[in-house]
């Protein structure tokens, strides 16, 4: 089985954190759809032997797609690629898009699954982060789409400079009154080149609080939990069934192309990664050329991959799988490095599986980094 990722590179506006590749200019959305179908098309071999189970429309902005765009990039997949029966099929969506028209047309589209950034209820937090969107429309997109789509996903952030803890838990609260099954959650990060650092840097926003943050997600961990949601990977939450198939199977190593200006791929040996601009990729794509790198993977990278996105989920980290893959070296080196997280209680071993504790999994991507070995 294989996914495949499309890259909707178009936002209204850029919120203040966001360092993913966009344009805020959508005169080019034709030509974007266009090139999108001819990658489709020119990428058909590399899933030959593999049926698609996941088609995932990621940003940007999908949801600034007319249905129209976004049934004929599903037709392409479907010319050129074998698909399962019933794949599942998301659409990334902001608030302020899904009006009743937009949701009216997404009924009778092949879309079965909505993820909708929301990010907070409050307006203090949507006004920081430039959201397009305020918390009236988040609440009322919500009543509307909960009536006609039964998988639907939303974003949360926690950790937003003076953003108290009986906020971030009434944001919890808010998102579980709409009976959503499934809740991806992240940290507010700074990353450089972003509106968000600059205003830091000036003084002009607070500094991130890594304690508060650290407060809320063990807040977020307990209330979920107790409403019966699943902490399946370190960003999401969901209830049985619910489960993001398109996020899975990433985590779990499975191929899958990442189509559109950017995106990148895998197909188990190598990684490619798309030109990060979208007048040189419609460009390529307009003369039947391929914008695509790839490097091959060295057994070494494809282990530090599996030690990072093992350790974020609750399938953890095989010893087995390491030992056959990688080699009884590979095992014994990463059971000598996890030794002093097992005994600072963040990892522990169960059934042979390298898992991380609830106290661990806050601080599991460096946990993982120390778990790396080096190309030697």
């Amino acid at each position: 089985m294989a996914g495949i990722y499309i890259h909707i590179p178009f936002c209204k506006q850029a919120c203040h954190y966001c360092d993913f590749h966009f344009s805020t200019s959508l005169k080019k959305k034709g030509d974007m759809v266009f090139a999108l179908q001819n990658e489709l098309l020119l990428r058909k071999g590399e899933l030959k032997n593999q049926v698609v189970e996941t088609i995932y429309f990621g940003g940007g902005t999908p949801s600034l797609l007319t249905n129209d765009e976004i049934q004929e990039i599903i037709n392409s997949v479907y010319s050129n690629y074998k698909v399962v029966e019933n794949p599942e099929i998301t659409l990334e969506a902001n608030p302020d898009d899904l009006t009743n028209k937009c949701i009216n047309e997404l009924i009778d589209s092949p879309i079965n699954r909505l993820s909708i950034g929301i990010q907070s209820f409050f307006e203090d937090d949507l006004k920081l982060m430039n959201r397009a969107h305020n918390a009236n429309e988040a609440k009322s997109c919500l009543e509307e789409v909960t009536k006609h789509f039964d998988n639907i996903s939303i974003d949360l952030i926690y950790g937003i400079p003076n953003a108290t803890n009986a906020q971030w838990l009434e944001n919890i609260e808010t998102a579980l009154s709409y009976g959503v099954p499934h809740i991806s959650c992240y940290a507010l990060t700074v990353e450089p080149k972003t509106a968000l650092h600059s205003f830091i840097k000036k003084g002009i926003i607070e500094d991130v609080d890594d304690e508060a943050a650290l407060e809320q997600f063990h807040i977020l961990l307990d209330i979920l939990e107790s409403n019966n949601f699943v902490h399946y990977e370190l960003s999401n939450f969901g209830k049985t069934g619910y489960f993001s198939k398109n996020n899975t199977a990433y985590w779990q190593g499975k191929p899958y192309l990442g189509i559109g200006p950017s995106s990148h791929s895998f197909n188990g040996k190598q990684r490619g990664w798309n030109v990060r601009n979208n007048n040189k990729y419609i460009k390529s794509l307009q003369d039947n050329q391929l914008p695509i790198e790839w490097e091959v993977l060295t057994k070494t990278d494809r282990y530090n991959e599996y030690i990072m996105t093992g350790l974020r989920t609750i399938w953890g980290v095989s010893l087995s799988k390491i030992e056959a893959e990688f080699g009884i070296s590979y095992k014994k080196y990463l059971l000598q490095q996890a030794d002093k997280f097992i005994n600072q209680h963040l990892l522990y071993i169960d059934n042979n599986q390298l898992l991380a504790t609830k106290k661990g999994k806050f601080l599991s991507d460096g946990i993982a980094s120390d778990l790396f070995k080096l190309n030697l």
